[in-house]
């Protein structure tokens, strides 16, 4: 979700959600178009098998929080598989195809495979300590601490130069959602870091040029 509001802890797929996706039904999803929302019923998990998905909360003004993001052989919606309501929303941030598999189909592959319910188990319990330093970092680090944490989380390893760019393109709308703050507060921000010289802008992308300071 990300340790910042959003990033989740992504680990290697396994050869038992390939195996999985191999059951569901394939549907296709244009960028924007909400595969799960908030509080409905569900007991469906989607496999992502191209594209990319996003998982917010979002309150009645609008203003979203992001949870995490999702790529190929990741998978949302398991927390639901109870019977219970969907916790989160999700959208997809691009043109995407799931592999959409039922409980029934769920439970009858881990009877078969029963090492998976530990998979299973395991991933649903690093997604509940996500969330709960998200919660703590929404709750106790200010708007700059925050940005600071994405920034080195998502940044590469140094170049030769010391320099470490982004893994991915983020909007400065983007970011307020991973941080739940104004768009505003990120640009400036950025702009203000910019010119300490610390981060630079290539081509829309952040580069780290050296280490961020503590407090802003």
């Amino acid at each position: 979700m990300p340790a910042s509001a959003a990033q989740p802890a992504h680990t290697p797929p396994s050869t038992h959600v390939e195996a999985l996706a191999a059951l569901g039904v394939q549907r296709r999803y244009r960028r924007g178009a909400l595969l799960i929302q908030e509080g409905d019923t569900g007991d469906t998990l989607y496999i992502v098998l191209q594209g990319r998905l996003r998982a917010f909360l979002a309150d009645a003004g609008g203003k979203e929080l992001t949870l995490g993001t999702y790529g190929p052989l990741e998978y949302v919606g398991e927390m639901s598989l109870d019977g219970g309501p969907r916790s989160a929303n999700v959208e997809a941030m691009e043109a995407s195809t799931c592999s959409v598999v039922s409980r029934a189909t769920l439970l009858d592959y881990i009877a078969v495979h029963p090492e998976f319910a530990l998979e299973l188990m395991s991933r649903l319990i690093r997604r509940a300590r996500l969330a709960t330093e998200s919660a703590r970092s929404v709750a106790l680090i200010d708007v700059y601490g925050r940005l600071a944490r994405l920034l080195v989380e998502l940044a590469r390893e140094p170049d030769e130069h010391g320099e470490r760019p982004l893994k991915e393109r983020l909007t400065h709308q983007q970011m307020a959602q991973y941080l739940a703050c104004s768009r505003e507060m990120v640009s400036r921000l950025l702009k203000d870091l910019e010119i300490g010289g610390y981060i630079a802008v290539r081509e829309r992308w952040i580069w780290l040029l050296k280490p961020l300071p503590a407090r802003w």
